[in-house]
C-alpha cells in the first residue's frame, strides 16, 4: 500500500498560506489519522467474509498508539481477536531485511552494479550455507 498521494497532499499544502500557518502537530496528527483511517478500512474490507478468527497487527507500523487502539477496537466491534507484538517486538521491515541479508552472507551478494529489475522473479530464500556468526546487541541492549 502507498501513502504516496496523501504525502504529496500534506507536501503542497505546507507550502501553501495555510499550511505554513499551522501548527506542525496539528498536520503530523491529521497525516497519522488519515492513514490510521486507511489502514483500518482496508483491513476491514479484506476481513470481511473471510471467517477470521484471529488479526494481527506486525511491523514498525504497530508500534504506533493510535493504530493500535483503532486496531483493538476494531477488533472488538467485529468480533475478531488481535493481537499486537510488545513494542521492542514491532521492527521496521529493513531491519528484518537487514537480518535475512546477514544471515544469507556472501552466498547472496551480488555486485549492485549487476543488478537488473525483473517484476515477476518469486521471493524464495535459499538454504543458509553457514551458521549464523555469533548473537550481536540490539539498540534496547538485548541479545538477538
Amino acid at each position: 500500500m502507498s501513502f504516496s498521494g496523501l504525502k504529496t497532499a500534506v507536501k503542497y499544502f505546507l507550502d501553501s498560506p495555510a499550511g505554513r500557518a499551522a501548527a506542525p502537530a496539528d498536520v503530523a496528527a491529521s497525516f497519522q489519522a488519515a492513514v490510521v483511517d486507511v489502514l483500518i478500512d482496508r483491513l476491514d474490507k479484506a476481513a470481511r467474509g473471510g471467517g477470521f478468527r484471529l488479526a494481527v497487527l506486525s511491523g514498525g507500523v504497530a508500534a504506533n498508539s493510535a493504530l493500535q487502539q483503532a486496531f483493538t477496537a476494531w477488533g472488538a466491534s467485529t468480533g475478531i481477536a488481535t493481537a499486537i507484538p510488545e513494542k521492542r517486538f514491532c521492527t521496521d521491515n529493513a531491519a528484518m531485511i537487514a537480518a535475512a541479508a546477514d544471515r544469507q552472507g556472501e552466498a547472496v551478494r551480488v555486485d549492485p552494479r549487476r543488478l537488473g529489475a525483473d517484476p515477476s522473479l518469486p521471493f524464495t530464500l535459499p538454504e543458509p550455507s553457514r551458521p549464523h556468526p555469533q548473537p550481536v546487541e540490539t539498540v534496547d541492549g538485548t541479545r538477538a
